[in-house]
């Protein structure tokens, strides 16, 4: 089999990631560009959000068990040009029901793209680097929203939504390289054909009374994670207007807030492999909440971009820890099924929170109680992790 090294594999599959991100950036502040240009209701703009993750639950779900049966790079490739496509073909639609489509499609990209790449580059990397490598791979998350937020920035309000879509559907072109520059994984190629089960007994296995724990503990912190993330990001720009700021104004902001993922990320990556999966995962998601509620309750600018810095902090270097322990708790045959039924779980809860979101804005419900509820949610995840789950550092994969 073709080998590569651990920094080509991450930079080729972090590349993808960073497209992604791209994408859900630049989506937060394409919904508060269009509330004025196709004058939105709150709950046409929480379905914009919803819908997404409603494709991403479907994308996850579908090409996780697909990983499985076809390999991790085949799966890899095929769901970014899925999103990659449809951000291209949302740029030429006029209404919001031919967007919502398009958005439908982006999402099962995004939703597959995700847990498949961070299983190939967790089963091709030695134990001792798994999880700061994991980690990493997440960062480029980061760099992906800084990239859209500079583009939303500087082109939405001066050139238009549309360019700024054309401009996200440029890994297209990156993808039919990965075809040739990315082995699949080497533990997923290592199966022989007779060891490879059903998608039915792969699903069946995530309940067995081996997994049952694992499996419970990944649904509800996935799902209190996703809800609230999607609920407060795709939110963020829009919040800020409400809390009184200009668009440009609060295009300025949230790119603040964004610089403040890298070093979260970076932090992460050192601490998960000093002092383990939970550890990372609890404490970050209890900064997490703390940013939160005082975010929804700031009355100044100062507490505001402190809040709003600190949630960016800790929020996306949780989900470095998320994604580096979710594959670890499944051996290789059921790896890329339980780490996509994982993330299709925690997409439902991405469907929730931007609907919720636009429904109590538009029954004048305070931004302080609505962050409260994303608050608990996160503090729930938190719990779930510390009860239930395993410490899997330096363990080698099943």
């Amino acid at each position: 089999m073709k080998e590569i090294s651990e920094r080509r594999l991450l930079g080729i599959a972090g590349m993808g990631w960073m497209f992604d991100a791209m994408d859900v950036g630049m989506l937060s502040f394409i919904i508060a560009a269009l509330k004025e240009e196709w004058g939105l209701t709150p709950g046409q703009m929480g379905w914009i959000g919803s819908i997404n993750s409603i494709g991403m639950a479907v994308g996850a779900l579908i090409f996780g068990l697909m990983a499985d049966r076809i390999g991790r790079k085949h799966v890899f490739i095929i769901t970014l040009l899925l999103f990659s496509l449809g951000s291209g073909a949302s740029a030429l639609t006029n209404t919001l029901s031919a967007f919502l489509v398009l958005r439908f499609l982006i999402g099962m990209g995004l939703g597959g793209e995700l847990p498949v790449a961070s299983t190939l580059v967790s089963e091709s990397v030695p134990a001792e680097k798994r999880g700061r490598t994991v980690v990493l791979l997440e960062s480029f998350w980061a760099g992906g929203w800084l990239i859209a937020a500079i583009i939303s920035y500087f082109i939405i309000p001066n050139y238009g939504w549309k360019l700024a879509l054309v401009i996200s559907a440029l890994p297209a072109l990156y993808a039919l390289y990965l075809r040739i520059g990315i082995p699949d994984s080497p533990r997923f190629s290592a199966i022989k054909g007779a060891e490879k089960t059903s998608v039915f007994q792969n699903l069946g296995k995530l309940w067995s009374k081996e997994y049952s724990r694992n499996t419970a503990m990944l649904w509800i912190v996935w799902f209190c994670v996703v809800f609230s993330y999607y609920g407060m990001f795709l939110w963020l720009p829009s919040v800020m207007v409400m809390k009184g700021f200009s668009l440009i104004r609060s295009f300025e902001y949230v790119l603040i807030m964004t610089l403040a993922q890298l070093p979260g990320y970076f932090t992460a990556a050192w601490c998960i492999e000093k002092f383990g999966r939970k550890f990372v995962l609890v404490v970050y998601l209890l900064g997490t909440a703390l940013s939160a509620y005082f975010f929804g309750t700031a009355n100044s600018t100062a507490l505001l971009m402190t809040s709003g810095i600190l949630l960016s902090f800790f929020n996306l270097g949780a989900w470095g820890g998320l994604y580096a322990y979710t594959p670890e708790q499944y051996p290789t045959t059921v790896r890329g099924t339980g780490s996509g039924m994982a993330a299709a779980v925690g997409r439902i809860g991405g469907v929730l929170g931007p609907l919720l979101v636009g429904y109590f804005v538009a029954q004048k419900m305070p931004v302080s109680t609505i962050f409260t509820i994303f608050c608990i949610s996160v503090l729930i995840g938190a719990v779930a992790v510390f009860v239930l789950g395993k410490e899997t550092k330096k363990q080698e994969l099943a």
